[in-house]
């Protein structure tokens, strides 16, 4: 999917609180995210969200990505309830540490950071 190209004109220097708090949580951290490309939040959300992760030097491996048709319907849907678009988890082992929705009004790497904040991901 085009929209999970990181942003190259998002400033991690302007946001080294939430690039500090996902690079906190690499290794023990899995992001899964769910979304598609005709889908305006999305285009608008994920850019940003994965400049973040690279800023943050999340590999590859601990990231998933999952297209959703139009009905969004997709892999793994069903077992993660996803209704929305885009959404994104954080899971630490088999635990959902965060969960952002389309409906969130702040950035999706800001509002993930802080609920990873909130679960002490690097203790």
């Amino acid at each position: 999917m085009e929209s999970t190209e990181p942003n190259p004109t998002w400033d991690a220097s302007a946001h080294s609180e939430t690039v500090g708090a996902i690079e906190a949580g690499v290794g023990e951290v899995t992001y899964r995210v769910w979304g598609a490309d005709w889908c305006g939040d999305c285009r608008s959300a994920l850019p940003d969200f994965f400049a973040a992760l690279d800023a943050a030097g999340v590999p590859d491996d601990e990231m998933r990505v999952y297209e959703v048709d139009r009905d969004k319907n997709g892999e793994l849907t069903e077992e993660y309830d996803v209704t929305l678009i885009p959404t994104i988890v954080a899971e630490r082992g088999d635990e959902e540490i965060a969960r952002f929705e389309e409906s969130e009004s702040r950035p999706a790497a800001e509002f993930v950071a802080e609920k990873l904040l909130e679960s002490d991901v690097s203790a």
